[in-house]
């Protein structure tokens, strides 16, 4: 029994660890699918990470917190929008000019809360359902932004592939040109995935500075902003693999905390490296199948869309 009680325990944690992975990559997902590249998700996690930190302190309220996280989301989405789809700049380029500015940013506002504690959000109980042995620890005894991840997923899946409007964003990624003939406003599709991408990475921002680590830490993101745009390639652009991809990678980052529990003499730092390592090698490996990456991806990923009258 003791066993078994480990293995929840480390799939309890690996949950944890692979929710904000979850929440931001779906973000990312849905921008990807209409055409627009972001590559800002890690700065727009910090931001929304320091925001809500400091909104939770400020008024004692963790609905606050991640509202307001997510709102510093959006605004951060709304620059990087602006000067993509409005001035058409470069959108990796931006993207990566995002990121920093969000590094910066967050570590400048976030200064004089450096180490203030808080109370993080609970996990919720479901009565009856969380009593059952086993099962119910671990899919009824969840913070409520979990049960949001998840959620999340099962709307944006339906959205995408059994809602017009998801067609129509998935018609704007794959050949603007043709949906701008139609009639649809390309820059306006575009526009509010880009917000609702935003949105997605304030509210992981939000899950790390409230519920995983509750604690305001400088950079606490730690890359997994990176992590969760490998997940949409390692995803074929598929919200089903996100939430396994999102999870599997959580897995890995639970496995070295694992190693050193049991005793193995092994050092952290390479232990720590695990994620990102095993990110670089499944990118590499996928990016070998040119065929199977062109399949996939939106035609028009990265491309700048010019109006024609």
């Amino acid at each position: 029994m003791d066993g078994l009680d480990s293995v929840v325990v480390i799939i309890l944690a690996t949950i944890r660890a692979g929710t904000p992975l979850v929440i931001a990559a779906l973000g990312e997902l849905v921008v990807e699918k209409s055409g627009v590249l972001n590559l800002g998700i890690e700065g727009m996690m910090l931001v929304g990470a320091v925001t809500g930190f400091i909104l939770m302190v400020l008024t004692g309220s963790i609905f606050i917190g991640v509202i307001a996280a997510m709102i510093a989301g959006v605004l951060m989405s709304l620059i990087f929008g602006f000067l993509t789809l409005t001035l058409m700049t470069n959108q990796v380029a931006t993207g990566l000019a995002i990121t920093i500015f969000g590094v910066g940013l967050s570590a400048f506002v976030g200064l004089e809360y450096i180490g203030t504690p808080i109370e993080g959000l609970k996990a919720i109980s479901i009565p009856v359902l969380s009593d059952i042995p086993v099962l119910g620890k671990l899919l009824f005894n969840h913070d409520i932004l979990i049960y949001l991840s998840v959620a999340l997923f099962g709307v944006i899946a339906w959205f995408l592939y059994k809602t017009r409007a998801g067609l129509i964003l998935r018609a704007v990624g794959e050949s603007h040109d043709a949906a701008h003939a139609l009639g649809y406003s390309v820059i306006k599709i575009r526009y509010m995935t880009v917000m609702f991408g935003g949105a997605m990475a304030g509210l992981a921002g939000a899950y790390l500075s409230l519920v995983y680590t509750p604690q305001w830490s400088e950079n606490m993101a730690a890359g997994r902003g990176w992590i969760a745009l490998a997940l949409v390639v390692f995803a074929t652009w598929r919200p089903g693999r996100v939430l396994i991809g999102a999870y599997i990678f959580g897995g890995l980052t639970i496995a070295g905390l694992q190693v050193q529990a049991v005793g193995i003499d092994f050092s952290s730092h390479l232990l720590a490296m695990v994620p990102y390592l095993a990110t670089i090698i499944v990118l590499s490996l996928i990016s070998r199948d040119a065929t199977k990456i062109r399949l996939n991806a939106p035609a028009c990923l990265g491309r700048p869309f010019h109006p024609v009258a």
